[in-house]
């Protein structure tokens, strides 16, 4: 599998794992939690689709252009900054101590800088 498949596949399986997680938050979640905790893990779900499809067109961005250093740098930036991010809201959700939020920063400047690798990498296609 190259990068550009592996890159679409991680999105594709992100993206399908974001509808499972809006559709349980809706019919599930949303009559146990606080209007706070809904809307923060509507935050968390809507996060992780943005950035799902922004690693979908990262992918098809490998696919026509080949290696980029800069865009698996993006890839792995994005991959990491949904799990920390999105995840730690979905753990406070469960029941995660309160101090794991502190986890969700950390996965938003790996947002921010994936998105930063990104137009270094785009600047230098060809």
């Amino acid at each position: 599998m190259n990068n550009a498949q592996r890159t679409m596949s991680i999105a594709a399986v992100s993206l399908a794992l974001a509808t499972m997680l809006g559709a349980f938050g809706t019919h599930a979640l949303q009559a146990v939690l606080t209007e706070r905790q809904f809307s923060s893990y509507q935050t968390g779900v809507t996060y992780q689709f943005f950035h799902s499809l922004g690693l979908l067109a990262i992918g098809v961005l490998q696919r026509q252009h080949g290696e980029s250093k800069w865009l698996a740098y993006a890839v792995r930036l994005l991959v990491i900054g949904m799990v920390l991010f999105a995840g730690s809201i979905y753990a406070l959700t469960a029941g995660a101590p309160r101090w794991f939020g502190m986890v969700a920063p950390v996965g938003g400047v790996s947002l921010m800088a994936a998105w930063v690798a990104f137009l270094v990498g785009v600047r230098k296609l060809p």
